[in-house]
């Protein structure tokens, strides 16, 4: 396997002290493991490739989001050092990150602190604010991919306007895309954007109308994102908890829990330790409903990726929104 003359460039190595091979899987990419020598000590990187426009948004989008989250808590996920295009193979693209070395627990002592303390501190410390505002707004300064689907992430000040437009409305029009016109659900998607979506997630109902502070999430936080492991697959290192193939955006917290609901894998432990930290929004009797409605948007992405079964979860939380606050009120 050779290793293409713009990751050399983008890394500056040396090709005559480095290797690449074939590492791990991964359903949108080929992936490689580089190991060269740095100032005299050996270090690895991890590589994704892909061809075609489609591959290029994605790892721009997984570069960024990467170091955002690693920007707030370094030890969650690994660095991303450079993404491109391929020089040596026509339509190509790259993302190099930090090696991730993923392990069974108890393959080391773990050290520092558990994903949920982690997480708790991501969604605790305010998103940074983009050029030409004056505060952390909702969006991303990328398009970001939630398995294959590029998700349109242009600032919004309004977090309800932000879930309505650039997920509920944009992953229906792909749904219809894929999958074909589909009025039934079309009709309840555009009901829950523009009914359940302000009456829940407004400004001027969140914590008794102060609003929310945007915040780095995840944004795709499956149990199969998730797992031990050590950043830079230093052998002295201990292994911790850490989380890796992002599709962030600056949101609400609670926008993360939904696809965490959705497959599990997050016990009540593990939420009783996270909000301890990140505690729910108010009011806190509608933290369930919310949840629900941050689900639906990845039941309406699967819908629209794998089409099946994920519809029918998409219309039962819909229509349980719906009879408890279609009024609007």
């Amino acid at each position: 396997m050779k290793l293409d003359s713009a990751v050399i460039q983008a890394l500056s190595l040396d090709p005559s002290t480095t290797t690449v091979a074939s590492h791990g899987g991964s359903g949108f990419s080929t992936t490689a493991k580089i190991t060269t020598t740095l100032n005299g000590e050996e270090k690895n990187f991890f590589m994704k490739t892909g061809k075609g426009k489609d591959a290029e948004i994605m790892f721009e989008g997984e570069h960024h989001s990467l170091n955002a989250i690693h920007a707030s808590v370094p030890t969650l996920c690994p660095a991303s050092f450079a993404h491109g295009l391929l020089t040596d193979t026509t339509g190509g693209s790259f993302l190099v990150t930090d090696f991730l070395d993923l392990s069974s627990r108890s393959s080391a002592p773990s050290s520092g602190l558990s994903l949920a303390a982690k997480l708790g501190k991501l969604h605790t410390t305010p998103a940074p604010t983009p050029p030409g505002y004056t505060k952390p707004v909702f969006g991303f300064p990328v398009t970001t991919c939630c398995g294959d689907t590029a998700q349109p992430n242009s600032y919004k000040e309004d977090w309800a306007e932000f879930y309505a437009e650039n997920r509920l409305k944009a992953i229906l029009k792909k749904s219809e895309r894929t999958n074909g016109p589909d009025s039934e659900l079309s009709s309840l998607v555009h009901k829950t954007a523009d009914i359940i979506v302000p009456r829940l997630l407004s400004s001027s109902h969140l914590n008794n109308g102060k609003g929310i502070t945007p915040v780095v999430v995840h944004g795709d936080l499956w149990s199969g994102n998730k797992s031990w492991g050590t950043i830079g697959g230093r052998k002295d290192a201990g292994v911790e908890e850490v989380v890796f193939d992002p599709s962030s955006c600056y949101a609400h917290s609670e926008y993360e829990l939904g696809i965490m609901k959705m497959f599990g894998g997050f016990g009540s432990a593990f939420l009783k330790e996270y909000h301890g930290i990140c505690p729910k929004t108010e009011p806190v009797e509608e933290y369930e409903d919310r949840v629900a409605l941050y689900e639906l948007y990845h039941h309406l992405n699967h819908h629209a990726i794998f089409g099946g079964g994920y519809r029918s979860g998409a219309v039962e939380i819909m229509r349980k929104l719906g009879r408890k606050y279609g009024d609007g009120r």
